[in-house]
């Protein structure tokens, strides 16, 4: 394994049990991925994708295989480390927005704070520097249902820096959004990428998008890598 990769994986493998029939999600898949990369990962649905972002995320263990980040065993770790782990060092959005709706979008990217015991003062003054980060300051006191879809999934990218983790995982996050306003919130990532040295990986069935925005692009098929492409 790359001694110098942020990110690893060998031999990653999961296999869901239902009853007698056997799911491989995930089949051996190696990849590296080194600080302040964009890597996109895409392929077909069924393909594995959000299988391989809830290992990384460290909300699913592997079947079998290893994943290390700064050379860490993620893979081995027990409840109350990984928990740690998702706390501080990965942030997550998703295709839905998972926002508070009766919360201001200021309330809604603080709130993670409240459970690493920082102060409320100090709360409100980081969940207002990362929503100047995401172009999203002046929507500060605006609810879910005041916000567009993009303005919703900015708060959720918001949230998930709130913490200042150095690993940002994408699921899917322009799966209910335009095209435009796609376009928009991929560059958003690209630019905390390039400014903050954010390491991202994202999911998407949307290549293009990748092919536009990320350092590499990884195919998957049939939990298979199949094919790994360095686009810049």
């Amino acid at each position: 394994m790359d001694s110098t990769a942020l990110i690893e994986t060998e031999n990653l493998t999961k296999i869901y049990s239902t009853g007698k029939v056997e799911v491989v999600a995930l089949k051996d898949v190696s990849l590296s991925v080194s600080e302040g990369k964009f890597l996109g990962v895409t392929g077909p649905s069924g393909s594995g994708k959000s299988t391989l972002m809830n290992l990384l995320g460290g909300l699913d263990t592997p079947s079998s295989g290893k994943i290390k980040v700064e050379a860490r065993p993620i893979s081995e770790l027990n409840k109350e480390e990984l928990a740690l782990y998702r706390r501080f060092q990965v942030g997550m959005i998703f295709q839905s927005f998972n926002i508070v709706s009766s919360y201001t979008a200021l309330e809604n990217v603080a709130f993670p704070l409240l459970f690493a015991g920082v102060p409320k003062k100090q709360r409100e003054h980081r969940a207002k520097e990362v929503l100047e980060k995401v172009g999203l300051y002046p929507r500060r006191d605006h609810r879910p249902a005041e916000l567009s879809g993009g303005e919703q999934q900015r708060v959720a990218i918001a949230r998930a820096l709130i913490n200042r983790p150095k690993i940002l995982l994408a699921d899917e996050p322009t799966g209910n959004l335009d095209s435009q306003t796609s376009s928009q919130i991929v560059q958003t990532l690209a630019e905390l990428n390039r400014n903050q040295g954010l390491t991202v990986i994202m999911i998407s069935h949307e290549e293009s998008l990748l092919r536009q925005f990320a350092h590499d692009v990884v195919h998957l098929r049939d939990g298979e890598v199949i094919e790994q492409e360095n686009i810049r």
